[in-house]
């Protein structure tokens, strides 16, 4: 028998992780979700838009930021196979959140309406299990990011950063990795140079 590869093959494999999930949520999935392509700088999604959808993120990079006069502000970075989504009070219906959610490569997203997760929460026993583990990983990575913003010095911030991500931050442009960590450019410009130094150091000691 022939396989059929669902082209939200991505997303079910995510949830596949969290739990079992039945052909009929699968299904249902695959009828209210859509796929959104963003141009690099482009917003996916900003205060004049409804607050209606989360995202899955199946490549690209994606910055979420609020606006505080004419600064913004980074709160986080998505890297991919993650589900994202703007900040909205979980009792009130979907209007017009304060955070912008930023491209920072072109990106390819599902497209999750609040509308499909609340009927997914009443007729599938199984979201209420991929539910539950998903906010617990949520509530860790908010509760890092709380843990970071209150570390007092710029280099323990970063060396905190370093440690506890696991990707190349690199890959973010540096003026947005410095508002994350609330420090000026030129700091942390200061403060990679030298922990690449320290680290040149400790290899050739080694």
């Amino acid at each position: 028998m022939q396989t059929i590869i669902s082209p939200l093959n991505p997303l079910i494999s995510f949830f596949k992780q969290y739990g079992t999930i039945s052909s009929e949520f699968i299904h249902k999935l695959e009828e209210e979700c859509s796929f959104v392509t963003v141009k690099k700088n482009k917003h996916i999604l900003s205060p004049i838009d409804s607050n209606a959808a989360l995202y899955f993120v199946t490549s690209g990079i994606v910055r979420g930021f609020i606006k505080e006069g004419r600064k913004d502000i980074t709160t986080w970075f998505s890297f991919g196979n993650e589900i994202i989504g703007a900040i909205r009070h979980p009792h009130e219906n979907p209007g017009h959140s304060v955070e912008y959610l930023h491209a920072l490569e072109e990106c390819e997203l599902i497209r999750i309406p609040y509308t499909l997760i609340d009927f997914l929460y009443a007729n599938f026993q199984e979201t209420n299990l991929i539910g539950r583990k998903l906010l617990a990983l949520q509530y860790h990575e908010a509760s890092e990011r709380s843990i970071l913003a209150r570390i007092p010095t710029a280099a323990g911030r970063y060396d905190r950063l370093l440690k506890n991500m696991s990707v190349n931050l690199n890959q973010i442009p540096l003026r947005y990795l410095a508002s994350f960590l609330g420090m000026r450019v030129e700091t942390l410009s200061r403060i990679r140079t030298k922990s690449h130094m320290n680290d040149k150091v400790k290899l050739n000691q080694a």
